[in-house]
């Protein structure tokens, strides 16, 4: 593993086409086997239902080098059960969850010499996904889909360490109540990429997004979901129907109660009292945990008492922890971690 001539300490956050792909064709109303192949292109046609109306779900998660030298994978089941619920919203056909499990671990072996090593603070980045392939011209669900899984090696997504980031309270709303924010569907991050760059243009690393129904309560971030420490060392997620569930949080949130013996809670936040949190993150696949170190809201700068220079104390316990578990160093849950054998 990791004998690819290529620099691991200097790997961006960015595609690398790697050796294998998996894809598996849904047509006549069953999925087929699906096979591993070396093709990185895809052909369809002009009117594919996937081009036409963004019938398209994906997922996230990553392949690791233990302390002990094994290749393994964090949580790659509830990535299934999640892909299973977003294409029931899509009126897409669930891909088989052990299926979708095998299928990842078979790109990870057919592409092991991708896998960085231990100790460069690079991974090797997977990406399940499926859309609809056939051509459709009326507004309809597609009736033939690919499932796919490819994989690229990245580095930290923090070079230098993890500076905490500022955000802005978006004007732009990212998903509406009774909508598909809480799916992993192409279409939510389109709808981000526009009040993204407007951030970006303004100085800020991020939007926070409240709902759409009231614009008081926190949601989410454009692909990371906030966690809240407060000043007694409560760790506080937000709760909302339209907030994407995320694996990452949810094992952050299980890490503090039952690892570092923190109260949990998840609840609506209100936005009038962001300035009483002690500590702010934000959380995903990509970074584990973003700290931020100020949040304005149209020109109201709410900083918080971590600071601008690092990680707040409980923030970055949180982040030693579950790195530490996935790295191999800290004992997992059962179930956790998923070994790739030789």
């Amino acid at each position: 593993m990791g004998n690819q001539n290529i620099d691991w300490g200097n790997l961006g956050f960015g595609y690398m086409k790697t050796d294998k792909r998996f894809v598996s064709e849904y047509k006549n109303g069953e999925w087929d086997n699906g096979a591993l192949i070396d093709d990185d292109m895809i052909t369809m046609s002009e009117c594919a239902c996937v081009l036409q109306y963004a019938q398209t779900i994906f997922e996230g998660l990553k392949a690791y080098t233990t302390e002990k030298g094994d290749t393994v994978v964090f949580r790659p089941d509830l990535n299934a059960e999640r892909m299973a619920n977003s294409a029931k919203r899509m009126e897409m056909p669930v891909y088989p969850e052990d299926k979708f499990v095998e299928a990842v671990k078979a790109v990870v072996k057919a592409n092991k010499s991708f896998v960085p090593p231990y100790g460069s603070g690079a991974t090797l980045y997977l990406r399940p996904y499926m859309f609809g392939i056939n051509p459709v011209i009326g507004v309809k669900p597609a009736s033939e889909y690919q499932f796919r899984v490819f994989s690229t090696p990245v580095g930290p997504y923090f070079k230098g360490g993890a500076k905490p980031i500022t955000i802005r309270v978006s004007d732009f709303d990212r998903a509406a109540p009774h909508g598909t924010g809480h799916i992993k569907a192409g279409l939510n991050y389109a709808m981000s990429l526009y009040a993204i760059v407007s951030a970006h243009k303004e100085g800020y690393d991020e939007n926070m997004y409240l709902d759409a129904g009231t614009r008081t309560k926190v949601e989410e971030t454009g692909g990371a979901n906030f966690l809240f420490i407060t000043k007694d060392n409560k760790v506080v997620t937000p709760k909302s129907d339209s907030i994407l569930p995320s694996i990452t949080r949810r094992s952050l949130m299980y890490v503090a109660k039952e690892y570092l013996g923190l109260e949990t809670e998840e609840r609506e936040v209100s936005v009038s009292e962001l300035s009483d949190f002690a500590e702010c993150g934000l959380c995903g696949t990509a970074a584990v945990i973003s700290p931020v170190g100020k949040i304005v809201d149209h020109g109201k700068e709410i900083c918080f008492p971590s600071g601008m220079d690092d990680m707040g104390p409980v923030t970055k316990k949180l982040y030693e922890t579950l790195t530490g578990i996935q790295m191999g160093r800290i004992d997992a849950p059962e179930g956790w971690i998923v070994k790739i054998d030789d």
